[in-house]
């Protein structure tokens, strides 16, 4: 990954993640040559999200997230999806950190449930 607003966003991300529960844990999935550096994924009693790092976007996948509430709107693709949601984040986005740590610890909650 290169050092630009996509590294730092992904940084911002896991603290975030990391944030919502002590026992939040990050593993490294899908290494391959064309992605050498993997995607985080983060796991609290089972999978809770990817955060994957495109061209023009940092990608939020929450694994089981069709079935969250999110009353701040944050998702904004795979709206279709029947059991994950994503939230795209480009450069210039902004990101209401509260409601996403709320979001991942709904996640986490639904995980224990």
């Amino acid at each position: 990954m290169s050092e630009d607003w996509r590294t730092g966003l992904v940084d911002r991300l896991r603290g975030l993640v990391r944030s919502a529960d002590p026992d939040v844990v990050e593993d490294v999935k899908w290494r391959k040559p064309s992605n050498p550096d993997g995607v985080p994924a983060f796991s609290c009693d089972g999978l809770l999200c990817t955060v994957e790092t495109y061209q023009d976007k940092v990608k939020v996948t929450m694994a089981r997230g069709a079935s969250l509430p999110d009353p701040a709107g944050l998702f904004n693709a795979s709206l279709d999806a029947g059991t994950r949601r994503a939230i795209d984040l480009r450069q210039d986005d902004e990101l209401d950190e509260q409601a996403f740590v709320a979001l991942v610890r709904e996640a986490i909650d639904l995980n224990r449930a």
